[in-house]
């Protein structure tokens, strides 16, 4: 699907046609639309190939014989949203969006394999004062609203895992760690990522891939913050899940020790009468009151006191 906008006094509007100045937003295009990306507006199929790849790491490209230039970042999305316990799990990924110049005729593009609600919201924000007819200061606000929407889901999974730990202090099971584990990837494709924006963030400004006017250096600045901001925020969240994750791991372990510890001591206090009741059994020669039935129960009895006691003692069983 193929979308046009164009800015009207700082807000965006959509359009019938393409026109200078304007973007160009595609999504999950059809074989006749990527056709006509690539004759109509002269993209070269490997700047196609790689905008719609879903494996693209982030980085930037140019092609000189077309005078474009690829940008590709990583943005979050929701992988699904399930409820468990009666709270709301939300689990995300990150999904290639590519930007592409096209100085000849004022294009600025952005293709993503899949829907991404996040640029249709970008698009909808008021306050956002953006000039399609600026690309380079176009693709520094968009990159600091896909700061913003990592800053937002990292919230979002920070609470989440508060939530659950809890759970976990009431109860621990496996399934609860399983949610805690699909957080930890959800923060380590968000650590990825954000690694690979910073690195196409610094190639924007370093190799002067995008040329960046003096107007536009505040706006990089705070990208840059924001991506900082986003790595730290990941990094700490990433630290706390492992903390929580090990610590209750533990627990768990512990339990199963104890577990083991008292079925091993009610094991070794059930073999006395065993003991006892096959030497009587067995008529063994020279057993003191074999005639009278109660007596091996009794010592029975006074075994399996003695062995609890000295278990006991020892904190075999506690």
């Amino acid at each position: 699907m193929i979308t046009y906008y164009r800015s009207n006094h700082g807000a965006l509007e959509t359009i019938d046609k393409p026109e200078p100045g304007c973007w160009i937003n595609v999504y999950e295009p059809t074989e006749k639309e990527l056709s006509w990306l690539s004759q109509s507006l002269d993209i070269s199929p490997n700047f196609l190939s790689k905008a719609f790849d879903e494996e693209e790491s982030a980085h930037a490209d140019v092609d000189p014989d077309n005078d474009q230039v690829l940008v590709i970042v990583d943005c979050p999305y929701i992988v699904s949203e399930d409820c468990q316990h009666g709270k709301k799990i939300t689990q995300y990924d990150t999904l290639p969006i590519s930007f592409i110049f096209i100085p000849k005729e004022k294009y600025l593009l952005t293709l993503s394999l899949h829907h991404n609600e996040y640029l249709d919201e970008f698009a909808k924000k008021k306050g956002n004062a953006i000039d399609t007819a600026h690309p380079q200061q176009f693709l520094l606000k968009t990159l600091l609203f896909i700061c913003e929407v990592y800053l937002h889901s990292l919230r979002v999974i920070n609470r989440q895992i508060h939530e659950y730990e809890k759970l976990l202090r009431k109860r621990i099971n496996d399934s609860d760690l399983l949610v805690m584990l699909d957080f930890e990837k959800s923060l380590i494709y968000f650590t990825t990522s954000l690694q690979g924006l910073s690195a196409t963030v610094s190639h924007v400004e370093f190799k002067e891939t995008v040329h960046i006017t003096s107007a536009e250096e505040e706006l990089l600045d705070n990208v840059k913050i924001e991506i900082a901001q986003a790595s730290e925020m990941c990094k700490i969240y990433t630290d706390i899940l492992e903390g929580i994750t090990d610590a209750f791991s533990n627990v768990l372990n512990n339990n199963l020790n104890t577990t083991m510890r008292i079925l091993t001591g009610i094991t070794i206090i059930l073999a006395m009468p065993t003991i006892i009741f096959s030497f009587y059994g067995m008529n063994v020669a020279g057993l003191p009151l074999a005639e009278l039935w109660w007596y091996p129960v009794l010592i029975a009895v006074i075994l399996c006191v003695i062995v609890f006691l000295v278990l006991k003692y020892t904190r075999i069983l506690k």
